[in-house]
């Protein structure tokens, strides 16, 4: 096109060329002789047999300068050989388009960048100029970050990578993010090959989100935790930071093929667990801050950087299934006693509970074993009653204390919950939570009858009416009292063929020794054995020492005859 003026043999050989190329004409690019120049069009011939007219200023800067001249050889894109005026529908536009086309796929193919120019905005994005083609440059695009405004972008030439091209379609996808991406990549990996860990550097607060801050550490950004920004609890970064904040931090960790750096801020003060032994010994009492409720327990600070897990268990005496928040709340100043300090966990187990009195040694100072108490039924189970009691501890009537007489089966029917019922206390033991109660103890029946006109004692001998068999022996009624007792089958007999409860019938009655009587629980235990090996003794002192010869088994045959 730089050729001006041909001369007539030249505008003969390129006419002959037109022709020679078998082109049909409509839909291509053809190059064609200005012939003339009318106003704001030019006349071009492009060996067809009508010549074609192109406005001026799709020839662009040439053209207002004066450049193009009569004469000038061009490219021009073929619309229509012929239109009503009979004129050829010619356009440099599309001829432009076709030609940049064509080089842009070569680049495409060969994951080139491009040249272009942002000058149109449109849904979804921006139209962008390719020396002629146009693309479409998406909004998620343009840069690495959303960014409000593009005015500054546009109408200025910038490098752009192709996404996807569709000739057919005639269209073309670009993005400007992904040379900002490859650029930045290299910026970072220069970066990184000058930090090292354990490097004590300078940062701006870049962004803050919930989990931690990220920091420009000139160039690339690396990020700081919320964990690693103090040794104490931080519920959220704005605590402590601000964006656009200078900070300095220490380089924890690089990963070399991902780029990313974390950092830290409370690896530049001194770790406060260090010497955590010598501050909260194991019994003492210390005051802190409640700083978050779980389910299973709170936390409390300590001092900064130090705190404690007060767990559920250690809540309350009494209150076993509740929620910590109903005994806690956040900030609260509470009183703890360290429990248990594990340096390598950095764990510190805290009661407060132990901070009150025991529900159960006071129970125990004011009602000692054998006095009698009040209280609600708070439940009836398979085993007995639970009585509430003071200082908000429950004790427990066994079936078996529940009557001299009658099966507690039956008689804790009798009972219902929110009664009010009195009861001796049997046992109480502080270690196990446990108070054991009994009402027949209280109960004026034949038993305390008889303890007024007689005593167990130990080694007294009494008549038992057997109620029931067991594999493990007898259970049985003490005839006069009324009391039940249990002969184990060890105590059945001193000879151990006959130490088998199946010998024995329900309702049979046998002579029995007291071999232990507790007054206060009025719990007595009886040997059939220990009767038997007594009797033994006694024949033997009162026969053996006379001389008339007689054997042992005449001796406790005799002895046997006179008890029966």
């Amino acid at each position: 096109m730089s050729e001006l003026n041909p001369s007539r043999d030249d505008f003969a050989a390129l006419l002959d060329e037109s022709f020679s190329s078998g082109h049909s004409g409509e839909g291509q690019v053809v190059r064609g002789i200005i012939t003339a120049i009318e106003k704001d069009m030019a006349i071009i011939d492009v060996g067809l047999k009508v010549e074609g007219r192109v406005p001026l200023k799709e020839f662009g800067a040439k053209a207002k300068d004066g450049q193009l001249k009569v004469g000038d050889r061009v490219e021009v894109y073929v619309e229509r050989i012929e239109n009503a005026l009979g004129e050829a529908m010619l356009s440099r536009d599309k001829a432009r388009r076709e030609e940049s086309w064509v080089k842009l796929e070569e680049k495409f193919n060969r994951g080139e960048r491009v040249e272009g120019v942002i000058f149109n905005q449109v849904k979804g994005g921006f139209t962008v100029d390719l020396d002629g083609a146009v693309a479409f440059l998406p909004r998620s695009q343009v840069d690495i970050r959303p960014i409000r405004d593009v005015t500054p972008l546009m109408h200025n030439p910038q490098p752009f990578e192709i996404l996807k091209m569709d000739r057919r379609r005639g269209n073309i996808v670009v993005s400007r993010r992904t040379v900002l991406e490859e650029s930045r990549a290299e910026q970072r990996s220069e970066i990184v090959q000058n930090l090292e860990e354990g490097q004590v550097v300078e940062g701006v607060v870049k962004n803050i989100t919930d989990y931690g801050a990220f920091v420009d550490l000139g160039g690339i950004d690396g990020l700081l935790h919320v964990t690693d920004m103090a040794w104490r609890r931080v519920n959220h970064p704005t605590e402590i930071l601000n964006i656009g904040q200078t900070v300095k931090v220490q380089i924890i960790r690089i990963n070399q093929e991902t780029h990313r750096i974390s950092l830290g801020m409370k690896q530049l003060e001194s770790d406060p667990w260090s010497d955590i032994g010598t501050k909260f010994p194991i019994g003492k009492k210390i005051t802190g801050t409640v700083t978050n409720i779980t389910d299973y327990g709170a936390f409390v600070e300590l001092e900064p950087g130090i705190e404690g897990l007060i767990h559920v268990s250690e809540m309350s005496w009494t209150k076993k299934n509740v929620h910590p928040g109903k005994i806690l709340s956040t900030s609260q100043q509470v009183d703890v006693v360290v429990l248990e300090v594990d340096p390598a966990k950095r764990r510190i187990s805290l009661g407060l509970k132990q901070t009150l009195e025991n529900p159960w040694q006071a129970f125990q100072a004011n009602h000692p074993v054998g006095s009698q108490v009040e209280g609600e039924v708070k439940n009836k189970t398979e085993f007995g009653l639970f009585i509430g009691l003071d200082g908000d501890v429950d004790g427990m009537v066994h079936l078996s204390d529940l009557d001299w007489n009658r099966p507690g089966e039956q008689v804790i029917e009798e009972y219902q919950r929110g009664q009010m019922v009195k009861a001796q206390v049997l046992d109480v033991d502080i270690d196990k939570e446990r108070i054991s109660l009994g009402i027949k103890q209280l109960q004026r029946t034949a038993a305390t009858a008889g303890e007024a006109g007689g005593e167990l004692r130990k080694n007294a001998v009494v008549t038992c009416e057997v109620t029931a068999i067991k594999d493990g022996g007898l259970e049985v009624r003490l005839v006069d009292t009324g009391l039940d007792s249990f002969i184990r089958r060890g105590d059945l007999s001193r000879d151990r063929d006959e130490q088998r409860p199946e010998r024995f019938t329900v309702g049979q009655k046998v002579d029995a020794r007291v071999i232990a009587w507790d007054k206060k629980t009025r719990k007595v235990q009886v040997s059939i054995k220990a009767l038997e090996i007594a009797e033994e003794k006694e024949a033997v002192a009162q026969y053996g020492s006379t001389d008339s010869g007689a054997s042992l088994g005449d001796i406790l045959g005799a002895a046997l005859k006179g008890r029966n």
